[in-house]
């Protein structure tokens, strides 16, 4: 399942409240960007219904910083869907300024009922509009 995943690609603002003491952003940003950039991913494929009835809670993150993120900096977060397991999916997120990496985070997440707040597993069919080659399986 993992190899016909849909990328995305999310732009990141930097913001001047990013930049700490030393000039550059400041750790914690990463994982407000990580954030962002998943939940994007998940409007951007995910059926209306499953966006109105799913929250997501991040359950562990594991960046490895390669360069620092300065102020005037373009960056681009891509998020790929690596697997779905129950109510768990597992995201790896590559942050660049232009063909450097700057951060590889790993994240794992759990798929949570909007009304019961419980977790809850995916629809085959909605893990299908994230993983689209892999439906004809």
């Amino acid at each position: 399942m993992t190899n016909h995943a849909i990328p995305h690609s999310f732009p990141i603002p930097i913001d001047p409240a990013d930049i700490d003491f030393m000039g550059h952003v400041n750790n914690a940003s990463y994982l407000k960007w990580v954030q962002e950039a998943v939940l994007s991913h998940w409007r951007k494929l995910a059926p209306a219904d499953a966006v109105a009835s799913i929250l997501w809670v991040a359950l562990k993150h594991e960046i490895t910083y390669r360069k620092p993120t300065f102020l005037n900096d373009e960056v681009i977060a891509t998020v790929l869907l690596e697997k779905v397991q129950g109510a768990r999916a597992f995201y790896q997120t590559i942050i660049k300024r232009g063909e450097d990496v700057l951060a590889e985070v790993k994240s794992s997440w759990c798929c949570i009922d909007a009304e019961t707040l419980r977790p809850a597993r995916l629809a085959s069919s909605v893990i299908e509009k994230f993983f689209p080659h892999a439906a004809g399986k």
